[in-house]
């Protein structure tokens, strides 16, 4: 009997590895131009803090500034995700790519003009509004590309991932890899931006930022094989299904990713000023390079393990260590040691972001998938917003050591809303997503291990 039963058992599960993954057809089409055009996103703060810290001698004007960038990002985007879902990729994103690169030159030459701040503010809004959300585009992408019945959505008789692999733990991999190429945006990026400001012209950053978004996003948008296909009930615009907001997990990692936000964003400013006190203004380049570079070896890691631990741990430990890590940021007056801190940061960030989009591609179904990611890509810019303005007054009232105050206070908040609200981002059995019912991350794994026991 037990010879019977083994011989009918599924094999094991086995995670699929970034080797197996980039394998998937048709996956280097829209990698490729997805890395480009997702460079501005980790450029576009730092340049415009840059250039209005030279034009205006203030952190916190120019952080002023950039906020309203963020803010406005963080709510267009989510609408942005909804209608690319609804009309497709291509349609929202030429329009989109085009609008930012003319705001942001307007922003650059209003700036030089030496404009009133109402001005910069108004020219601010369009350019966060228009940025083009090609990571959670190349995500729903690879959703696509693996199988969407197979990520989580609940379709009966949906198609599994095309390597084979359990679809969640496919569904890991991938989301490790794009933290992966998010984590190299923001190494690259942000030195690239700094370097170019510092060392051509302040505004030589959001020059370049333009130039990028503009390029590397009709690229990306002429991509139309790999987009997600529009369904029939997807492409009818009378249709107007739930928001993917409506998902009590989505919102409880919506506030939980403002948290990651005001870390990139508290970072950007403080390491700044704390450059600018020690007289070596190339520095901030090379910290925050650290502090991106331990982020993206963390990702590097969180794909190759085959964890054991559910999710939802995975995320309370991130967001423990991270908040840890912030609390002894501010105490530090000497670079190597804020670049060891920096460096342990950005590897306690990766599980956390990881974890999350994992947990809404099990969330959220196919149909609004894009604009689940747009929320919480719109989290992190709002809380990074939020971050460079507080930061910025610090930095110009007390220091830039009362600066990296910011990233510990928006870590805790976000510490918090996770522990008590748990049980909403890991429910047990079946949870309710938009009108359908489906397994969750942790009853796919209880699956597996019922499935593999005679």
């Amino acid at each position: 009997m037990a010879s019977a039963v083994s011989s009918t058992t599924p094999p094991p599960a086995q995670r699929a590895g970034y080797r197996q993954l980039l394998r998937t057809p048709g996956a280097w089409t829209f990698l490729l131009p997805g890395f480009a055009a997702r460079q501005p996103f980790a450029m576009l703060t730092i340049s415009i803090v840059l250039l209005l810290r030279h034009t205006t001698g203030s952190y916190g004007l120019a952080g002023a500034v950039a906020a309203v960038t963020g803010v406005s990002m963080a709510l267009f985007a989510p609408q942005s995700g909804k209608l690319a879902d609804r009309h497709g990729q291509s349609a929202v994103l030429v329009p989109g790519v085009l609008l930012h690169a003319a705001a942001a030159a307007l922003l650059t030459a209003l700036a030089l003009a030496h404009a009133p701040l109402w001005a910069l503010i108004a020219a601010a809004v369009p350019t966060g509004a228009s940025v083009p959300q090609v990571g959670p585009m190349v995500r729903a992408r690879w959703a696509a590309a693996l199988g969407d019945g197979a990520l989580g959505d609940g379709a009966p008789g949906g198609s599994g991932p095309r390597s084979g692999r359990h679809p969640l733990l496919a569904t890991a991999t991938a989301a490790a890899f794009e933290s992966v190429t998010d984590e190299l945006t923001f190494v690259i990026g942000p030195v690239l931006a700094t370097g170019l400001s510092t060392g051509v012209h302040p505004a030589a950053g959001l020059i370049a930022e333009a130039a990028l978004t503009l390029v590397g996003g009709l690229l990306f948008a002429a991509q139309r094989r790999t987009a997600p296909p529009l369904s029939a009930a997807r492409a009818d615009t009378r249709e107007r299904p739930a928001s993917a907001l409506s998902v009590p997990g989505v919102r409880v990692l919506a506030v939980a990713f403002l948290g990651v936000g005001s870390v990139f964003g508290g970072m950007q400013v403080a390491l700044t000023a704390f450059a600018q006190e020690h007289g070596q203004p190339a520095l901030n380049g090379v910290l925050y390079g650290v502090f991106a570079a331990g982020n993206m070896l963390a990702g590097v890691a969180c794909g190759a393990i085959a964890w054991r631990t559910s999710p939802r741990r995975r995320l309370l430990t991130s967001y423990a260590a991270l908040t840890l890590v912030c609390g002894a940021l501010w105490a530090v007056s000497a670079p190597l040691p804020l670049g060891g801190l920096g460096l342990l940061a950005g590897l306690c960030i990766a599980p956390a972001l990881i974890t999350g989009y994992t947990l809404v591609e099990a969330l959220v179904p196919a149909t609004s998938r894009t604009e689940a990611f747009t929320w919480l890509t719109g989290s992190v810019a709002l809380g990074q917003a939020a971050a460079v303005t507080a930061a910025g007054q610090m930095a110009d009232g007390f220091g830039a050591s009362a600066a990296f105050t910011v990233p510990l206070v928006g870590t805790a908040l976000a510490l918090l809303t996770v522990v008590s609200l748990r049980a909403r981002i890991a429910p047990r059995g079946v949870s309710t997503v938009i009108g359908h019912e489906q397994p969750t991350a942790e009853t796919h794994s209880a699956s597996l291990r019922t499935a593999d026991t005679p």
